[in-house]
């Protein structure tokens, strides 16, 4: 069986992406890379096609996260289906994925940093209107919910 994770901000190129790249560091860190599978996407389609921004690629890869070969696209209804987690970064793509998904969907359908324990923070803030430091934020943040959504995968589905 494998576990499918799918991390969504606004337009999928920067807190997604980085979530998506961070996470699969940590699968294969674990050895759990044929066991889950991520991917990321947006509620919103402007980016479609296109790589993570700059800013987001550096901030990664300064961490030794490579995510410069992930191209943009946009959540769809299947993915509800195909998903066994769909984690939004904020409350307004959390609210937006509530309206498109299928009632018929069995996802966990949550705020990411639902499962950081060390923050108080309840969102991922978009970076793409600020510097670079917002960038390292999302990435501090993202780091910190990642040790929990693995944790909760292994407990949930006995992965690992």
């Amino acid at each position: 069986m494998t576990v499918k994770v799918l991390f969504v901000c606004l337009g999928n190129i920067c807190r997604s992406p980085t979530a998506e790249g961070l996470f699969k560091a940590r699968i294969a860190e674990a050895g759990l890379e044929a066991m889950i599978h991520t991917d990321s996407a947006g509620t919103g389609g402007w980016h479609v096609g296109n790589p993570p921004d700059p800013r987001a690629i550096k901030a990664a890869a300064d961490r030794g996260i490579d995510i410069r070969g992930l191209r943009a696209r946009q959540v769809s209804e299947e993915d509800f289906a195909r998903f066994d987690y769909v984690l939004a970064m904020d409350e307004a793509n959390l609210s937006d994925l509530q309206a498109l998904r299928p009632r018929t969907a069995q996802c966990q359908l949550k705020l990411y940093l639902d499962y950081a324990e060390d923050t108080d923070e309840t969102e991922v803030p978009d970076p793409y209107y600020g510097g670079d430091e917002g960038f390292l934020r999302v990435l501090d943040l993202i780091e910190q919910a990642a040790d929990g959504l693995l944790a909760d995968i292994r407990k949930r589905h006995g992965v690992g």
